[in-house]
Order: C-alpha cells, then sequence, then structure tokens
C-alpha cells in the first residue's frame, strides 16, 4: 500500500501538538499504521514532576532482526504569529517548499518512515515504531519511559533510527552516531552584606564568584577524542540581584553549561566541577553548588555493518557518501541508546523553531526513498 509523505506531513501540521498536547497527531498516525497492518498501542505516561504524555507503539512482522524508527510529534511554541507568512499550523506550498510548525523539526522525518514503512511487503520483518509528544520540553514521560516499557514487553531492537532533521547543509551529508551529553548546574556564593564604606564589617561574595567563574572556565576539560570534539563550558550567566552601587550583596549564583563527549558521565564532571570549586579560597564565604535539572548522557554507536547500509542506501539516493558526526545538541537518542545502536538521520534542520519553518519537497521524496532503500538492504542482508 503506497502512502503519500506530502499528504502525511500536511495533515500532521495541521494538528498543533505543541508539547505535551498531541492535538490528533498520534490519532492521525494511528489510523494510517492499522491500514498497513500495524498494531497499534497507546500509552501515557505521567508523574516524576512532569505532565501526562501521550505516546505510540507500532509493531509489524515478526522474527528475525527488528528495525526501530523513533521520533516525535510534539513541536514548539510557533511564537508571535505575525512574523509567519500566514497561520502556522496551515500547511502551505509555495516555491517547492511545504511551510509549517513542525515540517522540519519533525513530523517530515515521521512522514517519511511511516511512508517508507507502509511501502514495505508486511513480510519482509520487523519493524518498530516509537514516537512520543514530549521531546521538546521536559522528555520525562516520552521517549526514556516508552523504550523502558518496550524492553519489559519484550519489544528488542537490533538497531534504531531516529528520524531528527540531522542533515547539516544538504539531504544525506551526514549521519549522527552520537551526540554529546549536556550538564547544566548553579554556584551560589553566600557572604553577608554591607555598606561599601564598611567592608570590613560585610564578607563580599562576588571576589569569590568571579573566582569560582574563572577556575570553571579558564582550563578545558578534555581534548576531545577520535569521533568528539572536546567538551566545553560555558558560562550562561552571573547574577547577583543588586540594583545599587553603595550595597555589598549578600550572595551571587552563576550558571553554566557543559556540552561533553563520552570520555565523561554526570558523576564524573560533578566530581570535576567540584575539585574545580573547592581549589579557590572561600574567604569564609558559603559556597553551594546544584546540579540543574536531569544531565543528559553522550553516547556513542559502534560502527557497525547497518550503519553502513544506511550509507549505502543514501549514497544510491543521493550520489554522496555520508559523514559520520556527533555535532549538535542533544536528543531522544540518547535514551534509546541505553538499549541498543542508535543513529540519527533525517532532513536538513536550518528552519526548524524559525517562524516560516519548511522543508523542501525533494528532499522529504529524497528521505523517504533513503528510509525504503535502507529498509529493503536491512533485511534483504538478514536474509541472505
Amino acid at each position: 500500500m503506497s502512502l503519500d509523505p506530502k499528504n502525511l506531513l500536511s495533515r500532521l501540521i495541521a494538528c498543533p501538538s505543541v508539547t505535551p498536547d498531541e492535538a490528533g497527531a498520534l490519532d492521525l498516525l494511528a489510523t494510517e499504521l492499522e491500514a498497513v497492518g500495524f498494531a497499534v498501542t497507546r500509552l501515557r505516561f505521567d508523574g516524576d514532576g512532569s505532565y501526562p504524555v501521550d505516546n505510540l507503539f507500532a509493531t509489524r512482522g515478526q522474527g528475525g532482526r527488528r528495525l526501530l524508527f523513533a521520533g516525535h510529534t510534539d513541536v514548539v511554541p510557533p511564537g508571535d504569529v505575525a512574523t509567519w507568512t500566514t497561520d502556522p499550523f496551515t500547511p502551505r506550498e509555495a516555491d517547492g517548499r511545504v511551510f509549517g510548525r513542525g515540517a522540519a523539526d519533525m513530523k517530515s522525518g515521521i512522514a517519511a518512515f511511516v511512508a517508507a514503512c507502509a511501502a514495505i511487503p508486511a513480510d519482509a520483518g520487523t519493524i518498530q515504531l516509537a514516537i512520543t509528544n514530549d521531546e521538546e520540553a521536559d522528555a520525562i514521560n516520552g521517549t526514556e519511559k516508552l523504550v523502558r516499557w518496550m524492553a519489559e514487553k519484550g519489544h528488542g531492537f537490533d538497531f534504531a533510527i531516529v528520524g531528527e532533521p540531522s542533515s547539516a547543509e544538504t539531504l544525506g551529508d551526514s549521519i549522527k552516531i552520537g551526540r554529546r551529553g549536556s550538564f547544566s548546574g548553579k554556584v551560589t556564593v553566600t557572604g553577608s552584606q554591607g555598606h561599601v564604606a564598611y567592608p570590613h564589617k560585610a564578607n563580599n561574595p562576588l571576589p569569590v564568584l568571579a573566582a569560582i567563574a574563572t577556575a570553571l572556565s579558564s582550563r578545558p576539560l578534555d581534548g576531545g577524542n577520535a569521533h568528539f570534539p572536546a567538551s566545553n563550558l560555558e558560562l550562561t550567566s552571573i547574577d547577583v540581584g543588586n540594583p545599587v552601587s553603595n550595597v555589598i550583596p549578600a550572595s551571587g549564583t552563576l550558571r553554566f553549561n557543559i556540552r561533553y563527549n563520552d570520555g565523561w558521565t554526570p558523576q564524573t564532571l560533578a566530581a570535576r566541577i567540584e575539585e574545580r570549586i573547592a581549589s579557590v579560597d572561600a574567604r569564609g564565604t558559603m559556597v553551594a553548588f546544584d546540579i540543574s535539572g536531569r544531565p543528559s548522557r553522550a553516547f556513542l554507536s559502534p560502527l557497525s555493518a547497518d550503519i553502513e547500509t544506511l550509507g549505502d542506501a543514501i549514497e544510491a539516493v543521493t550520489g554522496r557518501r555520508p559523514k559520520h558526526s556527533t555535532a549538535g545538541g542533544t536528543s531522544d537518542a540518547r535514551f534509546i541508546a541505553a538499549y541498543g545502536p542508535v543513529v540519527e538521520f533525517g532532513l536538513v534542520g536550518t528552519t526548524m523553531h524559525k517562524a516560516d519553518e519548511s522543508i523542501a519537497l525533494s528532499d522529504l521524496e529524497g528521505l523517504t526513498a533513503i528510509y525504503r532503500t535502507f529498509i529493503e538492504r536491512y533485511f534483504a542482508g538478514a536474509n541472505s
């Protein structure tokens, strides 16, 4: 059965699925997937300090090697709609492009892999889809719990592709074989408030805070490795909340974020941060370090025949061999990596999260062809 990816993408864009409201997007996918033979399970997870989230798991085929496609239907808010040419949730086609919130990130990836799966015979092999509506915000009750549920129910996989917009400049120029982790922290230094004319009656926390800022950021954490660039710590704010110039403040805070490679874990990073803070003379102040939110782990999928097969499929459609990359931020692939090998491969994402977000129709067609070619070769190799 054929399924037009452009038509499916347009219908998905028309669902205003701003996190965590799925707004009919998962209902739409369930209907389409059931029509091509998938067994669909809807799952709602909640708790752990976050909002309830609807998720979808679909599977078709039995036995042999198992292939997983994953993605998210949720989108970021459109922002000021006056900056859009037309309504963000009314799909528009112009100049060979489709416009609308989620066109790039990442309803196009879902439309492409669903259409590709629909074109594959049902007896080709075991295909699974894991789709959440909570990637753009908390990411607590989405993919992490969905893949845990899959493992508990025996829905393992041998290889996974997340359809994020991972191409850099042109379709198929890169495959994300890993991602850096993200670690955010806050340091608070507390002294005692006083008049600037009588510093001996106060304890100014700011010199200590400045020294800690220097200790944290002046030396590199590492030099990178074969697959990852050097980890980087960036100071993101230093706040005192002092509106006047004649008062020594009682306390100050600094915040930072680290994008780190697979040479670190959140635990070893926290230990290194504490070590650098401890190297600074606190001058009688109180210094507190807190980890902000939940750090995301770095991951690297081992190079394999499956990654080479994906490269072959990309080259067959585009005429170019993709590079292996770990650049960029983080994604839900970090949760999937705990259960098996995973890569990210999708469209060019230069317009994601912007007004007039869009993708080229030719790229959507090309991505669908790449996914279909890969699926065919993946299962042909398993059966040869």
